[in-house]
């Protein structure tokens, strides 16, 4: 089934009119080749789309049902040059972001928040993955921005920081140190730790190690998921070395206290992106987090 364009701007003329005179008029073209372009467009889908005699014309109910499709058909065309303008912009599509469990508390929902009053035609997506997932993504293009904990930058990755923050100790809220205005890193010992995973969290597993001396402990488990951590944290099952943004995850029955020792802003979060992205609509959210 093949028709073209004036073919549909014929069919509408002549539907809207029921006269074929009075359209090829309006057409700026005279009455024969209105009438073939209807008689091949009615040939192409293979119905008839008017009724004619010596006196009327009128729309068959597939002409009716036709005229519909038509005049979404003709606004779709009217909008193609805009939308492709849009979207060669950066001002329309799609972004997918790839972020931390943390990061959705404050930086994210204020990122997604100023996109849609920025930039209302790019639709955004969301994938829940922790950093060395994020940068697998970006190389194999399933996302175009991530939101993560970057120790070191690899080469095929852009980064701007977006956040800088503490480490706090997590404990039981009945635990000895919650009690403490903060901690000294060197004073903890003999405790149980819930560390983070050495290859799928080795952002903060790098800085756990680097403050506390990990073999003056007892580490009880080993994990990736902050909210799995601070929930068995709640359980009395260890402490745990997080950011302080952990606790707007909102678990009862834990404590934050700051660790003394350790950098005021050692926590940092970034954004990062693959340079050699092709989606045009990646440079207007970096630049709204650059504004940010």
């Amino acid at each position: 089934m093949q028709f073209t364009l004036a073919q549909v701007t014929g069919f509408i003329a002549v539907a809207e009119n029921l006269h074929f005179g009075r359209a090829a008029e309006e057409l700026n073209m005279t009455q024969p080749p209105l009438s073939r372009q209807i008689q091949k467009l009615e040939k192409s889908i293979g119905v008839h789309l008017f009724e004619r005699n010596n006196r009327t014309v009128t729309l068959t109910p597939a002409g009716e049902a036709f005229l519909a499709e038509a005049y979404g058909l003709l606004a779709s065309v009217e909008r193609a040059p805009r939308r492709a303008q849009k979207i060669a912009e950066g001002s329309w599509g799609q972004i997918t972001i790839g972020c931390t469990a943390v990061s959705t508390f404050g930086v994210l929902g204020s990122l997604v928040s100023t996109l849609a009053q920025r930039l209302p035609g790019v639709s955004v997506e969301i994938a829940e993955m922790v950093t060395a997932e994020q940068i697998k993504a970006l190389s194999e293009g399933r996302i175009d921005i991530g939101l993560g904990r970057v120790g070191r930058i690899p080469e095929t990755i852009d980064a701007a920081l977006v956040l800088s923050e503490q480490l706090v100790l997590a404990v039981p809220s009945d635990h000895e140190f919650a009690a403490r205005e903060s901690i000294a890193t060197k004073d903890i010992s003999g405790q149980r730790l819930l560390m983070h995973d050495a290859t799928k969290a080795r952002y903060f597993y790098d800085l756990t190690v680097r403050y506390i001396d990990v073999e003056a402990n007892e580490v009880a488990h080993s994990l990736s998921q902050i909210l799995t951590i601070v929930n068995l944290v709640a359980a009395g099952r260890g402490i745990a070395v997080v950011s302080e943004s952990a606790a707007r995850l909102g678990v009862e029955g834990v404590t934050y206290v700051p660790l003394r020792g350790a950098p005021r802003d050692v926590v940092e979060l970034h954004a990062i992106w693959n340079p050699e992205s092709r989606n045009p609509a990646l440079k207007e959210v970096l630049s709204l987090i650059r504004d940010e």
